[in-house]
């Protein structure tokens, strides 16, 4: 009898949440260091947070993260 009469399929929860959401892209290509306008961004970001926050953001941006993305992944995984 085809599965579409009347029996109920198994469904099945994602294990972890990294599951559930795929992984953000870098917007940019990977570069040696900061754009002149993303060092001016950051020296203004830097009365807000901590050094370990600025830190892992410049890691980020350096890879190819934009501003935005940086920051929303910092945020999740340092803080302020």
């Amino acid at each position: 009898m085809p599965t579409h009469y009347g029996q109920a399929r198994k469904m099945t929860k994602p294990k972890s949440k990294s599951m559930m959401k795929p992984m953000m892209k870098p917007m940019m290509k990977p570069k040696s260091d900061l754009s002149v306008s993303q060092k001016k961004m950051m020296s203004q970001h830097k009365k807000h947070h901590t050094k370990k926050h600025l830190d892992e953001m410049t890691k980020l941006m350096k890879k190819g993260f934009s501003f935005k993305q940086s920051h929303d992944m910092t945020m999740k995984k340092v803080g302020k």
